[in-house]
């Protein structure tokens, strides 16, 4: 499910990009074969999983806590969608 606001990808979109870092560079640096995993999650197509967020942290020089404020929003917002979706439904 697409999130209705993208708040996690844009905010590591600019992360990546303040980093200097392509997202093939970004794949490399954490063994995917592809970048396309990269981009999945700066469109909000998917998310990364817990320990891969970890490592972008490191990777763009996020404090452990911005990266959960940022990703603790992004999770929110993505059950609101699917519970308005759900409520919306049973109407």
């Amino acid at each position: 499910m697409r999130l209705k606001k993208n708040i996690l990808g844009e905010f590591l979109k600019e992360k990546r990009m303040k980093a200097g870092l392509s997202q093939g560079d970004v794949a490399d640096k954490l063994g995917y074969s592809t970048p396309q995993f990269i981009s999945n999650w700066e469109r909000g197509v998917s998310m990364p999983p817990i320990n891969t967020l970890k490592k972008l942290g490191q990777l763009y020089k996020i404090s452990a806590d911005d990266l959960f404020e940022v990703t603790l929003a992004a999770r929110v917002d993505e059950v609101k969608a699917e519970l308005r979706r759900k409520f919306d439904e049973a109407r």
